[in-house]
């Protein structure tokens, strides 16, 4: 269990949206508030670990070519 203390303010405004986007209580909405947290720091720890990869180790030119050819054959078969 944690306990922490809020300004009323932000409590009425968690309230708002509690109500307003049908939770069952502050305690739902503020558990999947910072499990989206944990999740878009996550997923930016590994941005960073890819962005790194690929400075540290850039790909060839034959595999960048091989990528942008890839991606022009996925564009034409979507079916716009």
């Amino acid at each position: 269990m944690i306990t922490l203390r809020m300004p009323a303010e932000r409590v009425a405004r968690i309230d708002e949206l509690v109500h307003a986007e049908s939770y069952g209580s502050r305690a739902s909405f503020i558990v999947e508030a910072i499990d989206r947290l944990v999740d878009a720091l996550e997923q930016q720890r590994i941005d960073r670990s890819i962005v790194e990869g690929y400075t540290r180790i850039p790909p060839t030119p034959e595999e960048t070519r091989w990528a942008e050819l890839s991606g022009i054959d996925s564009i034409r078969e979507e079916p716009w």
